[in-house]
């Protein structure tokens, strides 16, 4: 009878206790109390095999007293035995209760924490963890499909983005300025009356864009008729978002001292300007653009879907976020924003440029691409979906098309820049997540809206 009775595993209990205590939003205080005997014993065990390996003038290793290697290495022993018996019981809780932790745990008054003799250890710390997480109804969402036609006049658009690419930048001596002009200039940037800083000799393009860090959407026609040699301010009010908190909201006035204007002279469309770019005719060039522009239009199109889907989610889905966000989750916002100006042909030395640009409101939008982060990931796992080797390089290669640049330069680069690979596996996981959900949508195509009708043969990222 003895025979059939399986046995019965007994699970070791440790000999410490941990008390687990919620402390907010996905948010776990744990508690620990270690006995005395229980340290006792790891102090002892270390002493012994330190007694093996120390080594002291005048004694053989292995051979030197053990008064002696208890007074030169108390310290440090009684440190070792501490550092190992706080892992071991932070180890312990997560494993017990199934705790999915989010960044590293915070402790309670660290530097009073110590082992004295005769007495129990204890303390405390506090950790983030995943939110527990329950999806909506997925199947018959109503999702709106934007129906866009690409027409001869986005192609013949998309050729004049290329000859202007193409193009020759020539003086201008005539005229003030208009805009798409390239200018050289002096600038200077005053915040009530004060300069804050100055540049000699910078290149500014007359279109709406950036100057000195701020986005001025109306730069070019501030600076329309400019003439070389002289001198014009250019408002702008710092965004409340804005890293430096000193200047938020503040009125700017940017000092513009005119030195050069330079027009593009864009390129003519002939024999030897087909053949650099490899087509035999000028319909051969204008059928590969269209095509061009399709596939970029079922990716924006793709993209469009996908955003309700996620809007929806995070509409539907109720997520108590830990109270702390961290600088990895701000990280993570910066690189989806970084990977999607990659996947629109931005270049590296453009993308760099422009780093604290992403960076700009990243830390305030952090909690709605972490709820975010948290809700895909959950339907990432009912979805049952996976990411291949095989689909992350056939998407580094779309990435490499669109800059003109060769796939394994822009795996380098990705790998470089922190997270950007890890990033992109996220971003592609998610995606396949959201298009099982599009599978079973009811999808009602609509009229583009002017914005998707204007991207529409742009060259521009």
């Amino acid at each position: 009878m003895a025979e059939n009775q399986a046995d019965t595993a007994v699970e070791e209990v440790p000999p410490y206790t941990v008390r687990v205590e919620d402390a907010g939003p996905a948010t776990k205080k744990i508690c620990v109390e270690v006995p005395q005997d229980y340290i006792a014993g790891k102090i002892t065990e270390q002493f012994k095999e330190l007694r093996q390996e120390a080594y002291i003038p005048g004694f053989r290793r292995g051979k030197v007293p053990a008064h002696l290697i208890q007074k030169k290495f108390a310290k440090d022993v009684r440190d070792q035995v501490k550092r190992t018996i706080m892992s071991e019981c932070y180890q312990n809780a997560v494993e017990k209760n199934d705790l999915q932790v989010l960044g590293e745990p915070e402790l309670t008054d660290a530097d009073k924490i110590e082992l004295k003799d005769g007495e129990p250890l204890n303390f405390s710390f506090t950790v983030e963890i995943q939110p527990t997480i329950t999806l909506p109804e997925l199947k018959g969402i109503k999702i709106k499909k934007p129906k866009i036609v690409v027409t001869e006049e986005h192609i013949n658009q998309a050729m004049q983005n290329l000859r202007e690419q193409q193009g020759k930048l020539v003086p201008v001596t005539d005229r003030g300025v208009q805009t798409k002009d390239f200018l050289t200039a002096d600038v200077h940037v005053k915040v009530e009356g004060n300069v804050l800083s100055h540049q000699s000799d910078t290149t500014l393009v007359a279109r709406p864009g950036r100057v000195a860090g701020l986005m001025i959407d109306d730069f070019d026609k501030q600076l329309e008729g400019l003439k070389i040699g002289e001198v014009r301010e250019v408002s702008t009010k710092v965004p409340e978002k804005h890293p430096a908190e000193n200047l938020r909201g503040k009125d700017v006035k940017i000092e513009v001292t005119l030195k050069d204007i330079k027009q593009v002279d864009p390129a003519i469309i002939d024999e030897a300007f087909l053949s650099d770019l490899g087509f035999a005719n000028e319909q051969e060039l204008r059928d590969a653009l269209k095509e061009q522009m399709n596939e970029r239009i079922t990716f924006d199109i793709q993209g469009v879907m996908r955003q309700q889907v996620s809007d929806y989610l995070l509409e539907k889905v109720q997520v108590d976020l830990p109270a702390k966000l961290s600088t990895k989750q701000t990280d993570r916002v910066v690189m989806r924003r970084a990977l999607d100006l990659m996947q629109r042909g931005v270049s590296q030395e453009r993308l760099e440029a422009n780093i604290e640009k992403l960076r700009e409101g990243a830390a305030d939008e952090s909690a709605k691409e972490l709820k975010t982060f948290f809700v895909l990931q959950k339907l990432a796992e009912e979805t049952k979906v996976e990411v291949g080797e095989g689909e992350l390089n056939s998407r580094i290669a779309m990435i490499a098309l669109q800059r003109g640049e060769r796939p394994e330069k822009v795996k380098q680069q990705m790998a470089k820049q922190g997270n950007m690979l890890s990033s992109l596996f996220i971003q592609l996981r998610d995606e396949k997540a959201i298009d099982a959900v599009l599978e079973n949508a009811e999808i009602e195509e609509v009229e583009p809206t002017d914005e998707q009708k204007k991207s529409v043969g742009s060259s521009e990222a």
